[in-house]
């Protein structure tokens, strides 16, 4: 299974490696990323694989959106059948 998280934000340091700290401690693969910072803004998405995670989707999903808080960015987590769901025309 697979899931899409997006950050934005004001760019900082640390903030890749805050949330790939958490995902290898779930247990989540990272199968695509694409980041860029325009001026002073950042903005990430990951494509990963949850099909080993060892937390519930929705701890995952609270501990993510904590460690956004800790960093000032918005992080959201969509599995991806959700995400394109929301995201189709």
């Amino acid at each position: 299974m697979k899931a899409v998280i997006t950050v934005i934000g004001s760019d900082r340091i640390g903030i890749i490696a805050s949330i790939t700290g958490v995902l290898a401690k779930a247990n989540v693969n990272i199968l695509d990323i694409s980041q860029t910072i325009m001026q002073s803004i950042f903005s990430m998405i990951m494509l990963v694989d949850i099909s080993n995670i060892n937390c519930e989707f929705t701890e995952l999903s609270d501990i993510l959106k904590q460690t956004g808080e800790e960093l000032g960015v918005e992080i959201r987590f969509q599995r991806e059948d959700i995400f394109t769901s929301m995201h189709r025309i």
